[in-house]
């Protein structure tokens, strides 16, 4: 374009440069659009060669282009200059403009700087105007939008040499220059947006198919899961319903999946478990407890509860699993009844029932003298005082701790039967037990047992307690009873022990002895049971020996 003489531009020229210009905006990529401007200098501008600096993320230069003489680019290209380097080179200078011109006369103090460059050789110049082959001219590219170098953000930099009519540009050809390096930085920017768009774009899709992989590796676990899963809602009105569940859950629970959308685990849980559902779902977590089966019975799980949380309306789903832990509890279960009952008889053993009997009974401990001073003041016994509470007094009496929501366990006086109602404790000893050991065997003496066992418990209540105690002694825990009833009691249950029994092909007959003993707070269970046993054995002697079994 130079080649022209100014202001008379050819119309050819224009059309080149408005070609370039397109031909920038139109690259397919970044490389291609930098290049589209090294070449455009050259061909469209009119010099011999240009280079393309453009700033890297640290803020230095990179010669990203270049074009006009192929020594020179394969040189230069991917070489980087310092930002300090450039910016003394565009703050010296002649400035035209936006652009940087530095003559040869000053610029030989950037020959030794980091910045590349191409030396070109020729003659001195011969007129004023005429361009020097160490003459420099930079078309920094700012921001779109902006132009002006003290103003805007720095893009990069065209440098161009040589101007093919071998004359530094005039008015034309800087502003000309001017007007390419903005558009240049338009172009620049757009392909760096459109370059950041396809790269937002294929993670876009990465993340797509990785999340379409995660939810169909989410569904097939889900759904084939060898143990139940469910997908409830959290909050709102519908908080707990259920939107989706496995084949398991729905095998566990008998229940086909359309109908269990229907439900809530609220619906569906044992009305014990109620608390303990309601506190693992708010929370999240662990909790064992019973869901209900279609056939009405009802199954115990293991239910973990985990919190699906949506990053703009906080937690909205709660993802469930759910275990059949059914035979564990049953294993629990039956440990925890072999280590409280009998194996023999299948009645509580000697430990259960003093579990029993102390659960019922509070303890008080005081100075002698202390609780008859009380019972002076209350009433017998001290425990019964109108406040309803009882006492645990400290050693020494001077202190004392109340027992609240506890009812007292009282005892009929000795002597007469005032209408007291209170714990009968009844020690049963079997009568004539080891001649049937000695006689038939053990296995004879262990289906007497069986069967007195069988017999005590069926002439007592529900809520009654029979314990076997050990060897041939049976315990009866009878609460609400007076002396009269226990007694009645205690002549029921031995004539059902002395009606003949069938052991080993044969029909045995023992007989039972009684002792009746009353349990109140301040005695420990073994106190109750010795006071029992001694009454029993009372009881044995004063009996002939002849008549304590029948048959």
């Amino acid at each position: 374009m130079e080649t022209e003489s100014e202001p008379y531009v050819r119309l050819a020229s224009l059309r080149q440069l408005h070609q370039v210009m397109a031909d920038m905006n139109t690259a397919r990529s970044l490389a291609d659009t930098l290049q589209s401007v090294a070449d455009g200098a050259v061909g469209a501008l009119g010099y011999e060669m240009a280079a393309v600096n453009l700033v890297r993320q640290d803020g230095d230069l990179v010669v990203a282009a270049f074009s006009g003489n192929s020594a020179a680019e394969s040189l230069i290209t991917g070489r980087v200059g310092s930002r300090d380097s450039w910016d003394r080179r565009l703050n010296m200078g002649e400035q035209w403009g936006d652009l940087v011109f530095i003559p040869h006369t000053e610029g030989w103090v950037l020959d030794d700087d980091d910045v590349p460059q191409w030396y070109t050789d020729g003659p001195a110049p011969r007129f004023e105007d005429e361009w020097h082959p160490s003459d420099r001219l930079f078309a920094p590219m700012y921001t779109p939008g902006v132009q002006g170098g003290s103003s805007g953000e720095l893009l990069g930099v065209i440098s161009v040499d040589r101007p093919r009519n071998g004359r530094r540009p005039g008015a034309w050809g800087r502003e000309a220059l001017q007007m390419y390096a903005f558009q240049a930085a338009i172009a620049i920017s757009n392909a760096r947006l459109r370059a950041n768009m396809q790269r937002a774009l294929v993670r876009l899709e990465r993340d797509q198919q990785a999340l379409r992989a995660s939810e169909e590796s989410f569904r097939q676990a889900f759904e084939y899961a060898p143990s139940g899963m469910a997908i409830a809602e959290m909050g709102g009105d519908q908080h707990g319903r259920i939107l989706r569940t496995n084949d398991a859950l729905c095998r566990l629970l008998g229940r086909p999946a359309s109908a269990m959308r229907r439900y809530s685990f609220s619906d569906l849980v044992h009305p014990e478990d109620i608390g303990t559902l309601l506190r693992t779902s708010a929370e999240g977590g662990r909790a064992e407890l019973r869901l209900g089966r279609r056939d009405g019975s009802y199954v115990w799980v293991s239910l973990r509860n985990s919190v699906v949380a949506d990053a703009a309306d906080g937690p909205r789903f709660l993802l469930t699993h759910v275990e059949d832990i059914e035979e564990r509890k049953r294993r629990e279960l039956q440990l925890a009844h072999r280590a409280s009952h009998d194996s023999l008889t299948g009645l509580p053993n000697s430990a259960e029932l003093r579990s029993r009997l102390s659960s019922r009974l509070c303890r008080r401990q005081a100075q002698p003298g202390v609780l008859e001073s009380l019972d002076a003041a209350y009433g017998h016994p001290a425990f019964d005082a109108p406040t309803g509470h009882g006492f645990d007094f400290a050693q020494g009496g001077e202190a004392f701790d109340g027992f609240d929501h506890h009812v007292h366990t009282i005892a009929p006086e000795d002597g007469r039967d005032d209408g007291t109602k209170g714990l009968a404790v009844l020690f049963c000893d079997l009568d004539g037990f080891k001649s049937i050991n000695d006689r038939f065997g053990h296995n004879a003496g262990d289906a007497v047992l069986i069967e007195v066992a069988r017999r005590l418990s069926r002439g007592v209540r529900d809520g009654d307690t029979v314990a076997r105690l050990g060897g041939d002694e049976f315990v009866i825990l009878a609460d609400g009873l007076g002396k009269a009833d226990a007694q009645d009691l205690a002549v029921r249950l031995r004539n059902e022990i002395i009606q003949p029994i069938r052991a080993e092909g044969r029909a045995v007959r023992v007989g039972a002895s009684f002792g009746i003993g009353w349990a109140h707070c301040g005695m420990t269970a073994d106190e109750v049971l010795k006071s029992a046993d001694e009454r029993m054995y009372v009881e044995k002697r004063s009996r002939p020996k002849q008549h304590r079994r029948a048959g």
